[in-house]
């Protein structure tokens, strides 16, 4: 009897601790959620009275004329956005790949330390040192320049969460595919890195997402501009440099914008996150059916 009943005292002490366990991380969870939350609701109220079709696809307009929008800046963030990700995508994944794969000695442990260093450098002294390496050689601001900084800027963080992916598949794996007489880099590209496809996406998704309102970078390489632009090799517009001009300025009808352009900004990096996601989710899904 007496161990009956620390039989039952010990299983209500585990399902005391099993609740709080669960209750905490609930906790944790939404205080991860809550800021994200409490922005998207104070951008609506703030921007949302100033969202319509025309903001969205018209060029700035002078001030005091009405109307008036971000059309240019969201086409240049989409040009930059898009040389950045063939910039930093394809070398952060071959260097996630050598890191996990291939990787032994010091050139290794050299690579993870810059790769480290690199992710933790002030976006500003990026920005400073394209300025000096790209936009003083070709004597002109570009969106080439925006893209290559914003590409260096993704490329630690994807090689990071492409290496610890690739480690997380089972030697097995490997094994086997190498077993089946398929060479090496083969067996990389076809069977390792697509079962890490997953992990490795949503670690390009997190530097994509990162980068996408990086306003320092731009002011000293892709530097804006108030007319349509799609050439890579001339100043362009980008939506949290066209944040940054409306929100220093002293006119209340530009604050209001630079609210509403803020809201587009979240939810543009949200969508292309989500949409990205669900849709190699579904490609992998496919693959391993």
């Amino acid at each position: 009897m007496h161990n009956s009943f620390l039989q039952r005292v010990f299983d209500a002490k585990r399902y005391l601790a099993d609740k709080l366990a669960t209750v905490g991380a609930a906790l944790a969870a939404l205080l991860v959620i809550a800021p994200l939350v409490a922005i998207f609701v104070y951008l609506m109220i703030r921007g949302a009275g100033a969202l319509n079709w025309s903001f969205l696809v018209n060029a700035p307009h002078p001030v005091g004329e009405p109307g008036g929008g971000i059309g240019n800046a969201i086409a240049g963030s989409a040009v930059i956005l898009g040389i950045s990700s063939l910039v930093g995508v394809p070398l952060g994944i071959g260097a996630g790949i050598y890191l996990a794969e291939f990787g032994r000695g010091r050139l290794s442990t050299l690579v993870r330390f810059i790769a480290d260093v690199l992710n933790g450098v002030p976006s500003i002294v990026m920005g400073i040192a394209i300025y000096a390496l790209v936009v003083v050689r070709q004597k002109h601001f570009s969106a080439l320049a925006g893209g290559v900084a914003l590409g260096i800027m993704m490329i630690p963080t994807v090689t990071r969460a492409t290496e610890e992916m690739l480690l997380m598949v089972p030697r097995s794996i490997r094994e086997a595919a190498l077993g089946l007489g398929v060479a090496e880099w083969r067996s990389v590209l076809s069977v390792t890195l697509r079962t890490a496809l997953p992990g490795v996406i949503t670690g390009v998704m997190l530097a994509f997402a990162r980068v996408a309102g990086e306003t320092a970078p731009l002011l000293f390489t892709a530097f804006g501009n108030q007319f349509w632009n799609f050439h890579p090799n001339q100043p362009t517009a980008a939506l949290p440099l066209q944040i940054y001009t409306y929100a220093i300025s002293p006119y209340d009808e530009w604050h209001q914008q630079a609210w509403a352009g803020a809201l587009v900004l979240i939810l543009l990096i949200v969508g292309t996150v989500g949409i990205v996601r669900l849709v190699a989710a579904r490609g992998v899904m496919k693959g391993n059916a």
